[in-house]
């Protein structure tokens, strides 16, 4: 592991408090474990959850000069395995904790493990990353296969990279249902194209239907013509993606996959 700064008291509080909480913290049993785990000395067993937790994480800081210990417990901690009968205590405890990192240029991903992001430069910034893009998302309702794609550059508040991702979600998924190898228009053409396509998305049998295919077809021809291609070809910092756009341009990509998940196999 890298060389993580120390983190100051405020910082070591927050966290504590965070897992230590009464009500939906972690159990004595558990510091313990956890702790022994990450090879940090439990110096203050007797004390409360919190406490405990701050003690000995202050306690190893102090012996090594360095923050690494905090967060390897933070990755112990938030192992999404845990959290298979309490998902949604999994998305609040990261909520919490990615406020306090978000100062310290680390946060929390979906996947449970702490990694670097640009620092917060104030509260708001912080609350803002941690929770805006999520209930954006989540209001929208947002398919589950672009999240799978681009969680991690979302938390990263890395929109360029997010819709990029997102949009390679639809061409791979398209290879998947089709078994064609192809990529952007030429595999759009031949699942969806032609009087004879491979896949569908509805019966083909009227003009209804056969319109809204090739409808569907140009959308996708669209998406990658217009936002995937530019994206992979253009370096970051000469395309201005803002969160707005990025988040219209992941709503479509979810409209996309609904579409594909009612997709059939014509041939």
């Amino acid at each position: 592991m890298e060389r993580i700064p120390r983190f100051d008291a405020e910082h070591l509080t927050a966290i504590s408090t965070i897992i230590g909480d009464t009500n939906e913290g972690l159990k004595g049993r558990e510091i313990e474990y956890v702790l022994k785990d990450c090879g940090v000395p439990d110096l203050d067993p007797q004390a409360t959850k919190w406490v405990r937790l701050f003690n000995a994480l202050v306690g190893i800081q102090n012996q090594t000069q360095v923050g690494n210990h905090t967060v390897m417990l933070l990755s112990r901690v938030m192992k999404p395995v845990q959290y298979t009968a309490k998902p949604g205590l999994f998305a609040k405890r990261r909520d919490q904790l990615n406020v306090v990192l978000a100062f310290s240029g680390l946060t929390i991903g979906e996947d449970g493990k702490v990694r670097r992001s640009v620092p917060a430069a104030h509260l708001t910034d912080a609350l803002a990353r941690a929770s805006r893009l999520h209930s954006a998302l989540t209001t929208r309702a947002v398919h589950a296969e672009v999240l799978r794609f681009c969680q991690a550059e979302l938390l990263q508040v890395n929109y360029f990279h997010a819709v990029l991702e997102a949009t390679k979600s639809v061409a791979a998924r398209i290879r998947q249902l089709s078994d064609l190898p192809t990529d952007g228009a030429k595999l759009v053409q031949a699942a969806f194209g032609g009087d004879a396509p491979r896949l569908a998305i509805n019966e083909l049998r009227t003009e209804s239907e056969r319109s809204e295919q090739s409808g569907f077809s140009n959308l996708l021809i669209g998406l990658f013509g217009t936002v995937r291609n530019p994206l992979a070809h253009n370096p970051k910092i000469e395309w201005d993606m803002a969160e707005l756009d990025a988040l219209d341009v992941l709503t479509l990509v979810s409209l996309i996959h609904r579409k594909l998940d009612q997709t059939r196999r014509v041939r």
